[in-house]
């Protein structure tokens, strides 16, 4: 979740090709802010943080709505994309076909907080359904989770590599060089999500797969936050950039990471309680 939300905030100054697609770069800048991919990745954490292990489906899909709601309404200002700010504000909320990296965006608690794959593919489903009810963003939504709970339960990249082909079947054959090439600006998980799972293939640290990601241009925070959503599961991340994460981020979204790491069983960075 750190790994996400830290990736965003990296990301976030060079969206719109602002980078140079580089490798090359300072990490953090006073000029990295954290957009709406945080926002709802602390507020689908903060619902299933308060979830009885035994609700279902309807239960868990209400929580999400409610609390993605309520943070997207905290944070007006994040960047939601327009059909998702008009869904905020709907009085009767429903999903809307989507199959925008909005859903892989946000998920990444969910790769964490449950102890089987079955178990942690429904929830990235029902995390995603609530507005990404279409194919495409579930699939990228489940994708995203599972390959974090194979890499933090201890699957070697080629058993995770074998197993996305094999279930959700995203071809990321591309070497990042030619994905450089080809890019244009899209925000779709069809996209997304092999240009993701190659950043995280080819690092061989957090640092390195979100350098990756950024590298590729066009929705940088949004690649960054999936691609190094998996890359913490598999390496962990500095307990430095734990607390710059934290340092990053408004005190209510810090509140929710801190019951995140205590759900985890993990201790709060160096200089926080």
């Amino acid at each position: 979740m750190y790994g996400a939300i830290l990736g965003d905030i990296i990301g976030s100054r060079f969206e719109f090709d602002r980078g140079g697609k580089t490798k090359d770069f300072e990490l953090l800048t006073e000029e990295d802010k954290f957009t709406d991919d945080s926002v709802m990745t602390v507020a689908v954490a903060d619902a299933l943080l308060d979830m009885p292990k035994d609700a279902g489906d309807d239960a868990v899909k209400a929580g999400v709505i409610k609390s993605m709601r309520k943070w997207g309404r905290k944070y007006p200002w994040a960047g939601y994309g327009q059909r998702f700010f008009l869904w905020l504000e709907e009085r009767d909320p429903q999903p809307y076909g989507s199959w925008g990296n909005g859903s892989a965006m946000r998920v990444s608690s969910v790769g964490w907080l449950f102890d089987d794959l079955e178990e942690t593919r429904r929830y990235a489903r029902l995390t995603a359904e609530v507005t990404h009810n279409h194919l495409e963003g579930i699939k990228g939504a489940e994708c995203t989770a599972a390959v974090m709970f194979l890499a933090r339960t201890g699957a070697s990249k080629e058993e995770i590599e074998e197993y996305v082909v094999r279930e959700f079947g995203y071809d990321f054959s591309e070497t990042l060089e030619e994905m450089r090439a080809r890019h244009q600006h899209v925000e779709s998980c069809q996209d997304s999500l092999p240009k993701a799972l190659r950043s995280f293939f080819d690092g061989e640290s957090y640092e390195e797969v979100v350098r990756n990601a950024v590298s590729l241009g066009g929705d940088t925070d949004t690649l960054a936050a999936i691609a190094g959503a998996m890359a913490e599961a598999l390496y962990d991340m500095p307990v430095m950039l734990r607390a710059e994460t934290l340092g990053r981020i408004e005190e209510d979204m810090r509140d929710v990471l801190m019951r995140f790491d205590a759900a985890i069983g993990r201790g709060a960075p160096e200089g926080e309680n």
